[in-house]
């Protein structure tokens, strides 16, 4: 357990039945702390009532000995390969969370209500942190216009979005570039 604590694994194959301590417990009290490393579960018995209480309890795969190795490998890398994607589809910048697949806006663990065309901005400049992006790029990503950058089209956007996200005015998470267009503060402060 403290090694799942303190490690940073890309998974963990825990056996149930350990010496002093069973896995189950060791499991229920690592999700307990927030940890969302892939678990997959091993034990000798294969009752149904005891699979369904580890995946219940959080983990991600379950098997039952005797197994291949070749079938634990392929299974571990489903998880990890499942485990990516799911990060891949949160973007985050400081307190600020915004999930690609559910469509999601948090500021410090409470929802945002956007538009369609502000989650679609939100999730461009969330792509790349730090990064500065015209105007011309935003339209063409966000609204898909190819004309004239001189509309305040995204300026009005911005606005709208940062007053939901970033209600602090002196420190905002969007930043302006002077002259040249908008980013999310890398460090996701404001």
């Amino acid at each position: 357990l403290a090694r799942m604590m303190d490690t940073p694994y890309d998974a963990v194959v825990l056996d149930i039945m350990l010496p002093g301590r069973d896995g189950l417990s060791i499991l229920k009290q690592f999700r307990k702390k927030g940890h969302t490393t892939p678990v997959i579960l091993l034990t000798a018995r294969s009752e149904l009532d005891e699979r369904i209480e580890g995946l219940n309890t959080g983990a991600d795969d379950y098997m039952t000995k005797p197994f291949y190795v070749e079938e634990l490998t392929a299974r571990l890398h489903a998880v990890m390969r499942r485990s990516s994607e799911e990060q891949m589809s949160l973007l985050q910048a400081g307190d600020l969370t915004v999930n690609v697949l559910t469509r999601e806006v948090k500021r410090g663990g409470a929802p945002v209500k956007l538009t369609s065309r502000e989650f679609s901005l939100l999730e461009y400049l969330m792509r790349n942190p730090g990064r500065v992006y015209t105007r011309t790029q935003m339209l063409e990503h966000v609204w898909g216009y190819d004309f004239d950058p001189s509309t305040n089209l995204v300026d009005v956007h911005i606005q709208r979005l940062r007053k939901k996200v970033s209600p602090d005015k002196e420190n905002p998470l969007i930043e302006t570039i002077r002259g040249v267009g908008y980013r999310i503060r890398k460090d996701g402060e404001g």
